[in-house]
């Protein structure tokens, strides 16, 4: 482009000084150079820009595939979370559940060994008042 201006610079001054050995002829050629130069110039750029637009597809491509790989991670991570969670709550649960089937059982024992003693206690109650071979629930006829 350089070496046109400069060709132009000299066809120019030719042309204001009057020269003789102008030909306007040169002048076209020469303005026909400039318009293939700059095609050539476009061109390339536009080259220029296709590489850029591909790089940035590509770049965008890996960008997503880079966040798909990392929310499959964090959701398999999610799941795994989940699922330990789960079988610790259901040890958990079973864990409460076989506590209180024992309380339960416990408690039932308790409640027997109450009604027990309270029957013992009752018995020697009325043995020591006198009533040795009366039932407590008969009502004595005096």
């Amino acid at each position: 482009m350089e070496a046109l201006l400069s060709q132009f610079t000299f066809l120019s001054d030719q042309a204001l000084q009057g020269n003789k050995n102008f030909d306007p002829s040169a002048m076209e050629d020469l303005m026909k150079l400039f318009e293939i130069e700059s095609y050539k110039a476009w061109a390339a750029l536009e080259l220029e820009e296709d590489k850029q637009v591909k790089g940035a597809e590509i770049t965008m491509q890996q960008a997503e595939d880079y966040f798909d790989s990392v929310m499959e991670t964090a959701v398999d991570e999610f799941r795994r979370f989940e699922e330990e969670m789960e079988r610790e709550s259901k040890a958990e649960l079973s864990g409460v559940d076989d506590t209180a089937e024992t309380v339960k059982k416990m408690g039932d024992l308790m409640e027997k060994g109450a009604n027990i003693a309270s029957k013992l206690y009752v018995e020697a109650a009325m043995k020591s008042a006198g009533f040795n071979g009366l039932s407590p629930n008969k009502v004595h006829p005096s």
